[in-house]
C-alpha cells in the first residue's frame, strides 16, 4: 500500500520538534518510527506490529513507556544513503531511483489499517526537495523558535559539533559573510551557533519554494507552549485527520513551559550583544524583534 499524505515535521533542531512529535504521535490515526526501526531498519514489519499493538488500550501505556517516536536516522540511512549527515540540503536531484524505491517500499510497510497515516520528523537540513520527490502529497509542518534560544540551547548540549569548528560540523563551509561575522566576534561559539540557526533557516526558506504552499504549515514553539490543544486542532485539520476526544484527553495534561528566557539569564552581556548583531535581520523576519 502506498504511503498516503505522510506528515513530516521539520525544524532546525533545539526548536521543540521532539515534544511536538511526541504529542502528535498520540493521535490514533498515525504511525510513527520507533527504536525498532533504528535497531532493525531492514525489518519495518516489526514497527508495524508495534503500531497494531498500540491499538489495544491495555497494551498502549505499557508499550509507550518502552518505545517512543524518534527520528531514526539509521532507518533512513539504510534505505537512502547519505540521508543522515549530508553537508548540504538534499534535493530531488540527490535521490537515486534505488533510494526512492527503497524508501517508498519501507515506509509502506509501516502503516496499519487504523494507523494509516505516517508521521515522522527530521531536524537540521529540511530535505524538502528530496522528500517531496518521494512523497508528492506529503504534509510538512515547520516548527520555528527564537534563534537566540536555539543558539543558547546548542552550546549547552554535549553533541554539538560547533565546538570543533565549522570545518568539522555538518553545515558546510562558512560563506564569506558568515566567516566575517564569526571572526568579527572573536570566533565566539555562541555566534557560531547563531550562524548555524541562520544557515538552516535560510535552507528552509529555499526548500519551501520547492513544494506546494498548501502542503506546508508553519507554527512557532511559543504557540505550542502557550496553547497546545488549539494549536493541535489547527494541525489536525491541516493534516486531514479527525479530531477525537481520545486525542484531546491525551494531550490536555501536558504543560509545556517555554524555555526561551534561558538565553537572557545564562549568557553574558557580550554574548547577548553579539547575538543581537548577528541575528537582528532574521529575528525581525520571524517576528522575534
Amino acid at each position: 500500500m502506498e504511503v498516503d499524505r505522510p506528515i513530516i515535521i521539520f525544524g532546525t533542531g533545539r526548536c521543540g520538534t521532539t515534544i511536538f512529535h511526541r504529542l502528535f504521535s498520540m493521535h490514533p490515526e498515525v504511525t510513527w518510527l520507533s527504536d525498532l526501526c533504528e535497531r532493525h531498519p531492514n525489518r519495518p514489519e516489526l514497527n508495524r506490529r508495534l503500531m497494531k499493538a498500540l491499538e489495544y488500550p491495555i497494551l498502549n501505556n505499557h508499550l509507550r513507556k518502552r518505545y517512543g517516536p524518534g527520528e531514526c536516522y539509521g532507518f533512513w540511512e539504510h534505505h537512502c544513503r547519505g540521508f543522515r549527515d549530508p553537508c548540504k540540503d538534499l534535493m530531488a536531484s540527490d535521490l537515486s531511483i534505488k533510494s526512492k524505491h527503497n524508501l517508498r517500499k519501507a515506509m509502506s510497510s509501516l502503516t496499519t489499517r487504523k494507523r494509516n497515516r505516517l508521521l515522522t520528523k527530521i531536524t537540521g537540513w529540511p530535505r524538502l526537495g528530496l522528500l517531496s520527490e518521494i512523497f508528492p502529497q506529503a504534509r510538512f509542518v515547520h516548527i520555528i523558535r527564537d534563534g537566540r534560544a536555539v543558539a543558547n540551547s546548542l552550546i549547552n548540549i554535549g553533541w554539538w559539533l560547533g565546538w570543533t569548528g565549522p570545518e568539522n560540523w555538518r553545515w558546510g563551509p562558512l560563506s564569506a559573510t558568515h566567516r566575517e561575522e564569526w571572526f568579527s566576534h572573536d570566533q565566539s561559539f555562541v555566534v557560531l551557533a547563531a550562524i548555524q540557526w541562520k544557515i538552516l533557516m535560510d535552507a528552509s526558506e529555499n526548500a519551501k519554494k520547492l513544494i506546494d504552499g498548501s502542503n506546508l504549515l508553519e507554527i512557532k514553539y511559543e504557540q505550542l507552549c502557550s496553547d497546545p490543544v488549539n494549536l493541535f486542532k489547527e494541525i489536525v485539520e491541516f493534516s486531514e485527520l479527525d479530531w477525537t476526544t481520545e486525542f484531546e484527553e491525551q494531550i490536555k495534561p501536558f504543560k509545556l513551559n517555554s524555555a526561551n528566557f534561558k538565553w537572557e539569564l545564562e549568557l553574558n552581556n557580550t554574548q547577548k550583544r553579539a547575538l543581537h548583531e548577528v541575528l537582528e535581520h532574521h529575528l525581525t523576519r520571524y517576528g522575534y524583534l
